[in-house]
């Protein structure tokens, strides 16, 4: 399935009343990881700012033992400080990669914005090198405002 045929089915989703926000993420995180070949972990994690960490939301894929991660450590961390996007094409060439699975090859981080503040992001994993492209990050980003309407 093409970004753009996900994009109505994303919006069905945030936008149904009858789940928990809870319910509408991992909803979300399923659609991507069935529908996108090379998703093989998609996951949400969200800001605590007084404590400086991210902690781990509604996920699917392999169980992680990263449910809290200080700002600044990993791909996730560094995007909860530099509020941008962070495609990694190779976990193997990064030095401040957190290694979630020897198979996870890439990673995609994109930052969750309400109301201009970073309360969070998604995060990709992928077993295949260097598959995450800008449309990658352009759909990523389309998820998260509809995401961010739940805030």
């Amino acid at each position: 399935m093409t970004f753009e045929e996900l994009k109505p089915k994303i919006i069905d989703i945030t936008s149904n009343n009858s789940f928990t926000r809870d319910e509408r993420l991992l909803k979300v995180c399923e659609l991507l990881e069935e529908n996108i070949e090379y998703y093989t972990w998609v996951g949400f994690y969200f800001a605590n700012h007084e404590n400086r960490t991210l902690h781990l939301g509604p996920y699917v894929g392999a169980p992680t033992d990263h449910t809290v991660i200080p700002f600044g450590k990993g791909i996730c961390g560094q995007v909860a400080l530099s509020d941008k996007n962070f495609v990694v094409p190779d976990v193997a060439a990064q030095d401040n990669y957190i290694a979630c699975s020897f198979t996870v090859k890439s990673e995609i981080v994109v930052p969750l914005f309400v109301n201009g503040e970073n309360i969070g992001q998604i995060d990709i994993d992928s077993n295949v090198l260097d598959p995450f492209t800008e449309e990658d990050e352009r759909f990523l980003e389309f998820v998260n405002q509809e995401v961010a309407k739940l805030y």
